[in-house]
């Protein structure tokens, strides 16, 4: 059962990776850095963030640890200072890691790392922040979507 469940939910998620970098592909640096919505952050900024969250919820809750970030924190939230292909090339590394951290691990394994509560509260078990990241991985990419066909008027991109 949890080979099958865990192929079912990895195929949700890749899904939703996959959507992300379809929608913004094509876009130029230009397009990928500037900020079109009053909160200000970057198509760019926010394919960094879910590379960031792919990090926090596999490497840093699911194990415990996480090897150090490549580059400093402090960066303003959803923006990045990083051209596009250390972005991309960051996001893709973290998926990579994730889906690594998914094959080793049953589904019912407890998280060893703890994320704040009322969230880390409902984060019972790797099952969860699969689920968690299916989730927040299509709620950016809907933000994507919106940005997308304000930058170029083209909309229904990606697998789905």
């Amino acid at each position: 059962m949890d080979d099958s469940e865990k192929d079912t939910l990895l195929m949700f998620l890749e899904a939703q990776r996959a959507g992300v970098l379809a929608i913004i592909e094509g876009l130029d640096d230009e397009a990928l850095t500037t900020p079109l919505l009053p909160s200000k952050w970057t198509p760019l900024g926010l394919v960094e963030h879910l590379g960031y969250a792919e990090r926090h919820w596999f490497q840093e809750i699911a194990t415990g640890s996480a090897e150090p970030l490549p580059w400093p924190d402090g960066d303003v939230p959803l923006t990045t200072p990083r051209p596009p292909s250390e972005v991309f090339a960051f996001y893709r590394d973290q998926c990579e890691r994730s889906d690594a951290v998914l094959a080793s691990m049953p589904l019912s394994t407890p998280p060893r790392g703890r994320h704040p509560a009322p969230l880390g509260d409902e984060i019972t078990d790797l099952r969860r922040i699969v689920l968690h990241m299916i989730e927040e991985t299509a709620r950016h990419a809907g933000h994507l979507d919106i940005v997308r066909e304000l930058i170029d008027g083209k909309t229904g991109l990606g697998p789905r």
